[in-house]
């Protein structure tokens, strides 16, 4: 039967309205980067707004102005390339989904810097640039400027090509560069340096060995144990009072000293009754938990969500504390000289400073966080709950020793050396059960060179492009911005 015109035309409509449909799908979809530039953009312009409201009108305020807004831009950087450190480990295990891990890590991050951020700045601010052989303090102004513009540009490339670098090694490197383009080799404090970048040596084999430690404690008295489901009863509950212990610890002890001062002694106290009281709290929570589970390895991933969860919470607030001094440091640096006129002395960070670098790395880990997820939690190793925890809970650990003692390490270098740990010790974990297995049996130990490759659980190549990163984000930061001070000079001579 032939149909009427009037169905055709009804059909002819339907498939206009869905090629329409479809283009206002795609035309939302390539709009989406735009909405989250534009937002960026309005809060850039609100922190040079903030500048100028709470900063003291002088003469040079406009640098001050003009310093706020680029530490906004290089803050929206940081947060939208560290985001990945903090947060990947638990998405890729899948135990969170990628907007409650933006969420999460929003809430922590602006906690951690408003309420620890204050630790490392003065390193930043202060320590590279040696302020007793600084003649002329316009050019620490300048070179500080110059400074935040190298780091946000390379962090802002190396987030756009998919590479998880370091914010702190990309922001020291910028003062260094900056710094000797403007005043020489002999302005810059070579012992501070030195000692942070005997930080960034320790502080990633230290998350690795860290990590690879929790690893076979899991293993050992968890995973390979006959009732798998027992033994996670004892030991889940202890790894969220030991995990809960440290962060109250530091919170206590350096993470209010601007509110209330309690010595270490006391915030030790603190952190054990705290860690103790969630450990009797978690116990009936995992033994509810675990009630209607079978005895294999894929019920234990369940009983690990809540220790990675509060591990990642405290890996949040441990890379606010620490890391908003890589975008505020300079900003505190530039009001400083501009208000006193010098850079010798101590410095007292404005509050609102330090809300802008809280605010702008929120917004650039809400915005365009998600890029560097898939790198640090899918392609590097596999990882579940279990791995994930350990990775989580030996960065966090690590960051925060660090940015109690006022050292920039990168937080960056401490997740990403937790994940090759934990994936390094898998290896030579299943390589030595290996070994003993053909012993029993009295075989041939000998592997063939491509089953050897085959079981390798790191990816080899993803490995070498991290370091090569790594290596290359100084000099590379450096170079930008004594290129910016250069530039700068120039305009203003």
């Amino acid at each position: 039967m032939t149909q009427s015109p009037l169905g055709n035309n009804w059909t002819t409509l339907d498939k206009d309205l869905k090629r329409i449909g479809q283009l206002e799908l795609a035309t939302a979809y390539v709009a989406r980067p735009l909405v989250g530039t534009g937002i960026a953009l309005v809060f850039l312009i609100l922190a040079g707004v903030a500048a100028a409201i709470f900063f003291d009108q002088s003469a040079n305020s406009l640098a001050v102005i003009i310093a706020a807004v680029f530490g906004a831009y290089l803050a929206i950087n940081i947060g939208a390339n560290d985001v990945a450190n903090n947060m990947g480990p638990a998405v890729g295990a899948r135990v969170i989904t990628l907007g409650g891990a933006l969420i999460i890590a929003a809430i922590c991050e602006s906690a951690g810097a408003l309420l620890a951020g204050g630790h490392v700045i003065t390193t930043i601010s202060q320590d590279i640039i040696y302020a007793p052989n600084v003649a002329d303090p316009e050019h620490v102004v300048w070179a500080m400027l110059a400074s935040l513009i190298g780091a946000a540009l390379w962090i802002n490339i190396s987030t756009w090509v998919g590479a998880p670098v370091s914010t702190t090694h990309s922001i020291i490197g910028a003062v260094l560069g900056a710094g000797i383009a403007a005043l020489g080799f002999s302005a810059v404090n070579w012992a501070t340096v030195l000692s942070i970048a005997a930080g960034w040596l320790v502080a990633p084999i230290l998350g690795g060995i860290v990590a690879a430690f929790f690893l076979a404690l899991i293993k050992s008295r968890v995973i390979y144990r006959d009732d798998k489901i027992a033994a996670a009863r004892f030991w889940v509950p202890i790894l969220v009072g030991l995990t809960t212990g440290a962060f109250a610890t530091y919170l206590a002890s350096f993470g209010l000293s601007k509110v209330v001062s309690i010595s270490l002694r006391n915030g030790l106290l603190i952190g054990v009754a705290l860690g103790g009281l969630l450990w009797a709290l978690s116990r009936p929570f995992i033994r509810h938990q675990s009630e209607e589970l079978e005895n294999r390895n894929k019920s234990l991933k369940i009983l690990f969500r809540l220790p990675l969860m509060i591990a990642a919470a405290m890996l949040s607030f441990a890379h606010g504390a620490n890391d908003v001094a890589n975008a505020v440091g300079p900003v505190a640096a530039i009001a400083h000289t501009v208000q006193n006129g010098h850079i010798a002395g101590a410095i007292e960070i404005p509050q609102w400073v330090i809300l802008i670098g809280a605010l702008g790395i929120s917004f650039g880990l809400l915005l365009f966080g998600p890029r560097l997820i898939s790198v640090v939690g899918d392609q590097i190793t596999k990882l579940n709950p279990m791995r994930a925890f350990c990775v989580v809970l030996s960065s966090a650990m690590t960051v925060i020793l660090a940015s109690s003692f006022g050292l920039p390490v990168s937080s960056t270098h401490v997740a990403v050396g937790g994940i090759f740990g934990v994936g390094f010790f898998r290896e030579w974990y299943m390589a030595r059960r290996y070994r003993k297995t053909q012993v029993n049996l009295s075989q041939d130990l000998t592997i063939a060179s491509v089953e050897r490759r085959r079981r390798k659980l790191v990816r080899r190549s993803h490995f070498l492009t991290v370091i090569a990163a790594w290596v290359i984000t100084v000099p590379a930061s450096a170079l930008l911005s004594s290129i910016v001070y250069t530039v700068i000079n120039l305009f203003l001579g």
